[in-house]
């Protein structure tokens, strides 16, 4: 048992007794949560778990759910370690399934090198994946052939098929997280305008000087959100990471401070954190195809 009563499970197998399921491979399981209960007021599982939630009861607001998201299914997907807690009534949905498999299960499989890259296990659970009927159906049929492998006797195939089976159900939520861009466009764009303010104040307060750049992760603490999350959305909506982004932004702020009088490019590069006034010249060439002092004497 951990702290504030958080059942820790350590193992597949632990996981099955716990909500008394069979344990039909000892590193990976598909429990139907239906007629399951746990005691604690949540749960931390030592291993991936992925969580498809149906019939929340109070339209799955718990997990991020909003009047422009569809609201046939929600998805919450869980990295080794992580606690979670559905509700204040409940430590599991209500209904739905449970998958679960030990990062043991991903050795030598092409899963092992991709995991990393599904970046939706680092996500907050109010950042969940809320599902339309179609990829709902889509989804279950995934974890149906996983059933279906975990009833094979193991063999020395195993971990690869399920592994397969398992890297094919994420690649289709990754499909639909970015479905879920889209449909979040106009919440997206308010996030974008946020965050836009931030670095305006970041680049007025002077703090650039210091030759320290706003990290990813500040800036998505000051919307509210996760890193990863943050870092998704922000390339999707706009084909850029952060440091791209900031970068373009902190050189068009160059061009607005060298109209200032008394601003020359030495002060110009010292005040927006750039190392020396010979890389912000090239930088600001590339982006203007002038050079800092041309452009401040030509714009003037």
């Amino acid at each position: 048992m951990g702290k504030d009563n958080t059942l820790d499970i350590k193992t597949v197998c632990e996981c099955n007794r716990q909500l008394d399921c069979k344990t039909l491979h000892p590193q990976v399981s598909l429990i139907n949560l239906e007629n399951t209960s746990l005691g604690q007021d949540a749960v931390k599982f030592e291993f991936y778990a992925i969580l498809l939630i149906e019939n929340c009861p109070d339209g799955c607001s718990c997990c991020g759910r909003k009047y422009y998201d569809y609201s046939n299914a929600t998805m919450v997907f869980l990295t080794p370690g992580e606690i979670f807690r559905m509700n204040e009534d409940n430590t599991l949905p209500a209904k739905g399934y449970l998958l679960v498999f030990h990062p043991d299960l991903l050795f030598r499989t092409t899963l092992k090198n991709h995991i990393r890259n599904y970046t939706f296990f680092h996500y907050r659970k109010e950042e969940a994946l809320h599902l339309s009927q179609r990829e709902t159906e889509k989804v279950t049929c995934c974890l149906w052939h996983i059933e279906e492998e975990l009833h094979h006797p193991i063999d020395s195939h195993s971990a690869v098929i399920l592994s397969r089976h398992i890297e094919l159900l994420l690649d289709y939520c990754t499909r639909y997280y970015e479905r879920q861009f889209i449909t979040r466009e106009n919440k997206n764009r308010t996030i974008l305008e946020k965050m836009e303010l931030l670095l305006d104040d970041y680049i007025a307060s002077g703090s650039l000087q210091s030759g320290k750049l706003p990290s990813p992760c500040s800036i998505a603490e000051a919307l509210g959100l996760s890193t990863s999350y943050f870092c998704d959305m922000l390339k999707f909506e706009t084909g850029k990471t952060l440091d791209e982004y900031f970068s373009f932004k902190r050189l068009n702020a160059a061009r607005l401070m060298l109209l200032q009088p008394g601003n020359s490019p030495a002060a110009v590069a010292r005040q927006l954190g750039f190392p020396n006034v010979q890389l912000f010249s090239l930088l600001f060439r590339r982006l203007t195809g002038i050079a800092p002092s041309h452009y401040r004497f030509a714009y003037n």
